[in-house]
């Protein structure tokens, strides 16, 4: 194997990893979001902003995942 293969395969790695956890996050942050709004819909607007505090905490993560696989293909 080349080490442009490697270094191919580590980046899809990376960032398949990277995004799988914050995806599944992202997922269960809205799933329980709705919950709460349909149990109590008078609570629809601080719930609405701590979902998007929290979705955007979780993104954080996937966006670190990609700067790492952009850096493993770009520069090992």
């Amino acid at each position: 194997m080349t080490e442009t293969a490697v270094r191919f395969i580590a980046t899809a790695v990376a960032i398949s990893f990277g995004t799988f956890g914050p995806a599944l996050a992202i997922g269960g942050i809205g799933i329980f979001a709705l919950k709460a709004i349909a149990r109590n819909p008078e609570a629809r607007g601080p719930v609405l902003t701590n979902m998007i505090l929290a979705i955007a905490f979780a993104e954080a993560v996937a966006i670190y995942a990609l700067i790492t696989a952009i850096i493993i293909a770009l520069v090992a």
